[in-house]
């Protein structure tokens, strides 16, 4: 069950997955920058499962079939440990997850997976409660390895390297003005997310979410 806690502030830097892979940039809906993390490629071959994303889903309740329902409009078969009853309008919480896995060559592919539904809620309030502390947003100082430039077909693209504070590194595209503030700094102000594991808060994975100035 999810455990809330106290001290998550604190604990936060503590808790990131040092993933030995590097991981090609993914365009997804949920996620408005792309970002290449990579750690110590000697670590070789390997599987990480990561949790990636969570959502608030509205619906209702259909059938009642023993001590479970189903939830409306996918008819997906959920424990009914509200004891709701048919018709009642109803929040349901679903993760969805991503397999990294890095062959002997240090190639890597990410596998996501489709959304499960976790639990019910009878409010929307107290379904919301649980996401912000599933996805939590926050501002911290990271290293900057260094910037680069790369030049094709006359066109010229900037890129810095970061390292987070567990350890990974990540390459994100930047324009020329953040090139030039970037080219001598040692460190730089970014937005990351953390999203934990429902059943294993301490187990999180960290993103890229957009600089901070």
């Amino acid at each position: 069950m999810l455990r809330i806690m106290q001290d998550a502030n604190a604990r936060r830097l503590r808790m990131w997955i040092v993933l030995p892979v590097l991981l090609l940039a993914l365009a997804l809906g949920a996620c408005s920058n792309g970002s290449v993390l990579s750690t110590n490629s000697d670590d070789g071959p390997g599987v990480n499962t990561v949790p990636w994303d969570y959502r608030i889903q509205e619906g209702s309740v259909g059938d009642l079939i023993g001590s479970d329902m189903t939830v409306l409009p996918d008819n997906e078969l959920l424990a009914n440990d509200n004891n709701y009853a048919t018709g009642q309008q109803i929040w349901t919480l679903q993760a969805m997850s991503a397999t990294l896995t890095t062959d002997d060559q240090g190639r890597n592919d990410v596998q996501l997976s489709g959304w499960t539904t976790l639990k019910s809620y009878p409010d929307e309030a107290s379904a919301n409660t649980d996401l912000e502390n599933l996805k939590v947003s926050l501002t911290t100082d990271v290293d900057v390895v260094g910037v680069y430039k790369t030049a094709l077909n006359g066109e010229t693209r900037n890129f810095a390297v970061l390292e987070l504070p567990s350890g990974n590194r990540m390459k994100q595209p930047i324009d020329e003005a953040r090139y030039g503030k970037l080219k001598d700094a040692k460190e730089v102000a970014v937005v990351l997310e953390e999203v934990h594991d429902f059943a294993d808060y301490d187990l999180a994975y960290a993103k890229f979410r957009g600089w901070a100035n």
